[in-house]
């Protein structure tokens, strides 16, 4: 199957953003300044125009009920505080450090007022402390002016959630200009709202134990506001661990954007291999993440008394020096018994083999294994390489048990420019709606909409119902998978759509699926040869 969305824009909210991001790029550039030290001071001012947003709305509303008896509230944190509204000090508003001379004033200057502005906040906010940038006094004044006046003319009366997806605008373009450094902080959008859409985490305890900027808590709660329609985004309970004390800091200031609270341990000598701070072992009803691929030199010894049964890694340590399959392990212990969890994985942990594979089927044994799905090339914006998103689910009722949904979504994508490529959001709909119909649950067109739902009817009928597609989808049982060398590459699955050129990559794996094939009927041939020339030994003794 192939589907390749033009490319369209939203102009309607990029160009704000779009526009925002142009001119604070245009000032980095001749500044000197790098992107990862203009980055986080940046991020900042954003979340500074947001929180004064708000708290500017907040004081109108208080001054509008001020009674004659108790007096106005407008200075008490606690009328901020109980409305989820950060209270900002009059050191910490924005139009007085918009107006703040350039020349600096009774000494301070305009990078030490900021500075000042963000301790103000943390001091009046604990739930920030030690979260906001404060390295303002090294940049030059007239830097700090520019940005300062860009970002006023943010609209203060944007609803919703557009200033945290201003953040997330320029969190992605930081992580593109950055590299491969930014990248290990940034999981594209529209791979989050896959994972997402697919995971369905209406209400209950989240965990990302890699959860970089917090894209995937981000993401949850706007999936149950849109699924829910004003749903209750305080029903999940938020819990992440950032080994990067920065990136930790980044994630709490874009969940402060977007009006969540939740609990991220970062920094110090955290480290998610060896550290369980939320004790997580069968606690949780969620698991979202996009971990580091292909780690090594991680220290088994430190792991020993977390292996076995309802243990961190039930299933044994691989030998390889190669952490991806510490992860997986992490993500399935962490699941309660009804958990689900989706995360991203480097193609090749998919046909691993040796102790990989033997964890691989431990793993399939216990029937945890969900939906497996074949991500193409250029989706990410650092790396090229294609990558693999695996879905467990521990309550999967009898009727799936045994079974596996493989998806091929290599031919599915919008190329967004030269490099890049992602899915619109009818795409993004069709997919997870292929996956509810396999579940044999309702349709859900609230992500995708009309255009999802005729692709839905072109490809499975007019009424849909789950089907086999050839090149695209295929549900294999327990003992096909074993056949195939317990190996949970969908493009030995999926097969190869009538008139479809075969990749490289599709090629790679049936070859191996043949040579896996030629060498265990080899194996049973010996011992056949083996069997016979015993026999025939025996007959032939005098």
């Amino acid at each position: 199957m192939r589907w390749i969305a033009p490319t369209e824009k939203d102009l309607a909210t990029e160009t704000l953003e779009k526009r925002l991001w142009t001119a604070a790029d245009e000032l980095r550039a001749n500044s000197g300044l790098t992107s990862a030290q203009y980055g986080q001071p940046i991020l900042g001012l954003i979340f500074l125009r947001f929180a004064d947003a708000k708290f500017a709305a907040r004081r109108a509303a208080l001054d509008k009920v001020a009674t004659g008896r108790r007096g106005s509230r407008v200075d008490e944190p606690t009328a901020y505080h109980e409305k989820g509204v950060l209270y900002l000090a009059p050191a910490a508003r924005f139009d007085g450090l918009r107006d703040y001379p350039e020349g600096g004033k009774n000494g301070k200057s305009l990078g030490q007022a900021i500075d000042d502005a963000m301790r103000a906040i943390e001091e009046a906010n604990p739930q920030l402390s030690g979260v906001l940038p404060k390295a303002y006094s090294g940049f030059n004044a007239r830097l700090l002016k520019e940005l300062l006046k860009i970002f006023s003319t943010i609209p203060v009366d944007l609803e919703g959630d557009s200033f945290g997806k201003i953040y997330e605008y320029f969190l992605a373009e930081f992580a593109m200009a950055e590299g491969q450094g930014g990248g290990e902080f940034y999981t594209p959008l529209s791979i989050v709202r896959l994972l997402v859409e697919i995971l369905e985490p209406f209400k209950g305890r989240v965990l990302d134990p890699a959860c970089g900027s917090g894209g995937m808590f981000v993401q949850s709660a706007r999936f149950v506001a849109e699924h829910r329609k004003n749903g209750a985004t305080d029903e999940l309970s938020i819990h992440g661990v950032e080994k990067v004390d920065s990136t930790g800091r980044l994630c709490r200031m874009n969940l402060a954007v977007h009006g969540l609270e939740g609990t991220i341990r970062h920094g110090g000598e955290l480290n998610s291999y060896y550290d369980d701070p939320h004790n997580a072992v069968g606690s949780f009803d969620f698991v979202l993440a996009n971990p580091p691929f292909n780690v090594n030199n991680v220290d088994k010894d430190r792991l020993k008394d977390a292996v076995g049964p309802s243990r961190r890694f039930p299933f044994g340590l691989p030998r390889p020096d190669n952490a991806n399959y510490l992860w997986i392990q992490l993500f399935y212990s962490a699941l309660d018994a009804s958990g689900r969890a989706g995360f991203v994985m480097a193609n090749s942990a998919s046909d691993a083999r040796n102790s990989e594979q033997e964890i691989r089927k431990q793993l399939i044994e216990s029937r945890a294994v969900d939906v497996m799905v074949s991500v193409g090339s250029n989706m990410f914006y650092t790396v090229t390489l294609p990558v693999t998103l695996w879905f467990l689910d521990r309550g999967k009722p009898k009727e799936r048990r045994d079974k596996v949904l493989f998806l091929d979504l290599r031919n599915i994508y919008r190329q967004i420019d030269r490099a890049h490529r992602d899915w619109t959001e009818a795409q993004i709909g069709f997919i997870a709606n292929v996956v509810r119909l396999y579940r044999g649950e309702q349709v859900d067109l609230t992500f995708g909409g009309a255009e999802a739902d005729a692709k839905l009817r072109d490809v499975f009928g007019k009424n849909p119902k789950y089907a086999d597609v050839a090149g695209f989808c295929k549900v294999a049982s327990v003992k096909e998978i074993e056949a195939q060398g317990w190996s949970l590459n969908p493009g030995r699955y999926v097969g190869v759509a009538p008139g479809e050129e075969v990749t490289d990559e599709d090629f790679k794996a049936q070859f191996e699926a043949l040579n896996e094939e030629l060498e265990t009927l080899t194996a049973e041939a010996r011992k056949l040869e083996e069997t016979i020339a015993k026999n025939a030994a025996e007959i032939l003794q005098p």
